[in-house]
């Protein structure tokens, strides 16, 4: 699921049921209530002023279930009984009352506690009208049995159409929970796909940060103990400051341990201070360590934190490299800015490989940090030809500039 898209701007039911009731009352009062009333308007007094009563009850009883829910100023079966009473009451007053009828229909069956109520309280108001119809009116007077008929007829295909809508409601509550559910499920399951995302971003996070300090550092500690130790009857000073750089590299890591123990970068993250400055320690102690010459062009940059980390990382993981396999003479290393970027280039001139077929975990989480930034890492390599590493980011300003 992807949460960035926008929803769909489909009405709810809470939205379109109210809309469907405003309609019924409508309805109801210009072809139910109206009708009649006009009707008996200049019919004599004992006709008149009932069925102006009736047809005031039946509003005010409407009123109080239709416009005041969850106050049950009148409960909706009560309603429902005097709506009957007082269509086959206004039946009997005026001699006809198929029509009231048929637009009361619907209150049946949007009011009622389910279908079977909805046809018991609607017959119930079909027997009235036409037993009201019956008795208000002479029995040889015209139209009395189609008054009759369109009651029962419309009293069938009432509950016709009502029970279709009921069957097609339930159809419809029962698609909606299951879509409901599916959509539970797929949230649930959205849910642990970014949990286990996350803690796969996180190993990885860990993988490369213990890739780039303690295990540069471990592998820089065996190096140089191993040297140290071939060069100890021939060359005491060379081993003893070897040792010195064996010590130096054992407290970096130990501090770098506690502060991924801590869950927490050390302070800079090994990058404080001018990069140009921090590139040129980590060049001389490389120096210092391999006898490999190293040549620098350092310019001073402007770049957050994040920047001068990448940059630190990356000239660490190519100077193990240069270490581990290039078995060069002269490493040369230039920090540049130009026009938007910044550049750092690190060139050897050892054994040189395969690029195509070179796998590796540094190289790898190069390009996966410089990515993170916007950067971009490229590697230009051929057997006995050296190699050049291009890592390029994006510049960025620096934290007073933010502010």
């Amino acid at each position: 699921m992807d949460s960035s898209r926008a929803p769909l701007l489909t009405p709810s039911p809470t939205t379109v049921v109210p809309a469907l009731h405003r309609w019924n009352a409508v309805v109801w009062v210009l072809c139910g209530l109206v009708p009649p009333a006009l009707a008996v308007a200049d019919t004599p007094a004992g006709t008149k002023y009932p069925t102006f009563v009736l047809l005031s009850a039946m509003t005010c009883a409407y009123a109080a279930v239709a416009m005041f829910p969850g106050r049950e100023l009148l409960r909706p079966t009560t309603y429902l009984s005097l709506l009957a009473v007082g269509v086959g009451a206004v039946s009997y007053t005026m001699g006809s009352g198929a029509a009231l009828f048929i637009v009361s229909l619907p209150h049946f069956w949007i009011y009622a506690s389910g279908p079977g109520a909805a046809l018991a309280l609607s017959g119930a108001a079909a027997a009235l009208t036409a037993a009201g119809t019956i008795a208000g009116r002479d029995p040889g007077t015209q139209l009395l049995g189609g008054n009759v008929l369109f009651t029962l007829a419309g009293y069938a295909a009432g509950s016709t159409v009502g029970l279709l809508a009921h069957r097609l409601s339930e159809q419809g509550e029962a698609r909606t929970q299951e879509l409901s559910d599916e959509l539970a499920d797929a949230q649930q399951a959205l849910d642990e796909a970014h949990r286990k995302q996350g803690a796969a971003d996180e190993r990885e996070r860990m993988a490369r940060e213990i890739h780039d300090t303690l295990a540069q550092g471990f592998a820089s500690i065996i190096v140089l103990a191993e040297a140290a130790r071939a060069g100890l009857p021939a060359e005491p000073a060379r081993s003893a400051q070897q040792l010195a750089s064996i010590e130096q590299t054992a407290r970096e890591n130990l501090a770098e341990a506690r502060a991924l123990v801590g869950a927490t970068p050390p302070p800079g993250g090994g990058a404080q201070g001018p990069v140009a400055g921090t590139l040129r320690r980590t060049l001389d102690r490389f120096a210092e360590d391999t006898g490999i010459t190293v040549e620098a062009e350092l310019a001073e940059v402007d770049c957050d934190q994040q920047t001068r980390i990448a940059l630190l990382r990356c000239t660490q993981e190519s100077l193990a490299n240069v270490r581990k396999h290039a078995a060069a003479t002269t490493v040369v290393v230039v920090l540049e800015q130009g026009v938007g970027a910044i550049d750092l280039e690190v060139t050897d001139d050892g054994r040189g490989f395969d690029v195509s077929s070179a796998r590796g975990f540094g190289l790898d989480g190069m390009r996966k940090r410089l990515a993170e930034l916007g950067g971009e890492l490229t590697v230009t390599s051929s057997p006995g030809d050296g190699t050049r590493v291009l890592a390029q980011l994006p510049g960025t300003r620096t934290e007073e500039e933010r502010a």
